[in-house]
């Protein structure tokens, strides 16, 4: 895994809310020592993390590394004709939305998200996008898009102080 940020790095800082950090994984290896960094965060416990990329990405990968570094066993499915999957981590509750199938924004209040939102826990939301601004300021946003080589880049955004700490 490389890192290079998108903006002059102040040495041992991690990105300024708005801010971007690059990184490119090139297996599945990389993805999996991702999610172990960023689970070992405190603060992930009460996080929004938005996924974004296209199918095949490897959204649901990161997810799945993510929720075994925190602890979950069983079998972890993807939530894209649940549209969420509830998990329970050590210490916090864990809810993976894909909001894929979603025609309007509104079925994200239509379903009683914001409900679940308002908890404490981490959320982890596929294509965010679909729910467009009725979602909460991400702490963490994640861009991964797939290279020719089949290496991922990605694009790690810290939308607040507490993204800032996960990204560090």
């Amino acid at each position: 895994m490389t890192a290079s940020p998108s903006h002059p790095p102040i040495v041992g800082s991690a990105p300024r809310p708005g801010s971007a950090v690059l990184l490119r994984w090139a297996r599945e290896d990389d993805t999996r020592a991702f999610a172990e960094r960023i689970a070992a965060h405190p603060a992930l416990g009460h996080a929004f993390i938005e996924l974004h990329g296209d199918l095949g990405a490897g959204k649901t990968t990161l997810v799945r590394h993510l929720l075994r570094a925190l602890g979950v066993t069983g079998r972890i499915k993807s939530p894209t004709y649940t549209l969420v999957e509830p998990h329970d981590a050590l210490g916090f509750p864990v809810w993976h939305f894909d909001f894929y199938r979603f025609d309007d924004p509104r079925e994200w209040e239509d379903a009683g998200f914001r409900d679940i939102f308002d908890q404490r826990g981490l959320k982890l939301a596929e294509w965010p996008e679909k729910a467009a601004a009725l979602l909460p300021r991400a702490d963490l946003a994640l861009h991964i898009e797939v290279q020719p080589d089949g290496s991922r880049t990605v694009r790690v955004e810290a939308g607040t102080d507490t993204g800032r700490e996960l990204a560090a």
